[in-house]
């Protein structure tokens, strides 16, 4: 007769007790997986990136990771859309059309920037995949029209703006926003080669707090009419 106190005794009730008492949530699961997985990207571009490190990072079963997933490639993609989306949900949550044009425009250059700077693996994921030639951004099918009401609702800025007599009506919506992720991404992706050529520590809170407030300057200056146009 076995022992009642015995190891295998003991184990097997404990493992199944446990097993039910975690749930089987497939939406954490799948989110914990996607945020390690952008930092593994980030860090490691998409060829040094490896499906053992993201599913330790996520403390998942890399089986899990497949069966959502697919594989390594589409793992890549879904994080690629993750990040898009993000940014862009955070944009629609700025409600711009409820500020006049220039109080607009000065929430989009904050966020941008701000969005940057807390985020810093997404210019590095983006310095990937234009390593990639862009081939994995290109095969998403979602991409266009997460970008097209971004560029609607600049376009609109700029002609409330130009009919309030405050901003110009030559302005290219696309042109604008590349320019208003420039003054962020620039900085933000180039801190660390940036403040030693320049000998000033460009992360700290002033540095930080003054960029941003030139970014904002450089963008409305740059919308508003000139005296006699």
């Amino acid at each position: 007769m076995s022992d009642p106190s015995s190891p295998a005794v003991v184990e097997t009730p404990r493992r199944k007790a446990e097993a039910a008492k975690r749930p089987r949530n497939s939406a954490k699961t799948k989110a914990s997986i996607l945020a390690a997985a952008r930092v593994e990207f980030a860090d490691r571009g998409f060829e040094g990136a490896r499906v053992d490190a993201i599913a330790d990072r996520a403390g998942a079963n890399k089986r899990l990771l497949y069966h959502y997933f697919g594989n390594k490639e589409e793992l890549y993609r879904a994080v690629l859309l993750d990040a898009y989306q993000e940014i862009r949900s955070g944009e629609r949550a700025l409600s711009l059309d409820q500020y006049d044009p220039v109080q607009a425009m000065d929430r989009l250059v904050r966020f941008t920037f701000r969005h940057f700077l807390a985020n810093p693996w997404f210019p590095r994921l983006l310095g990937t995949e234009n390593i990639e030639n862009a081939r994995f951004l290109k095969t998403l099918p979602d991409i266009k029209a997460l970008h097209s009401p971004l560029v609607g609702q600049i376009a609109a800025i700029i002609e409330r703006g130009a009919a309030s007599g405050v901003f110009r009506r030559d302005v290219d919506p696309v042109q604008l926003y590349i320019s208003v992720a420039a003054l962020g991404f620039f900085y933000v992706s180039n801190t660390a080669t940036l403040s030693v050529i320049f000998e000033r520590d460009l992360s700290s809170v002033n540095m930080v707090q003054e960029r941003e407030a030139h970014a904002v300057q450089m963008v409305l200056d740059f919308l508003r009419t000139k005296p006699g146009a």
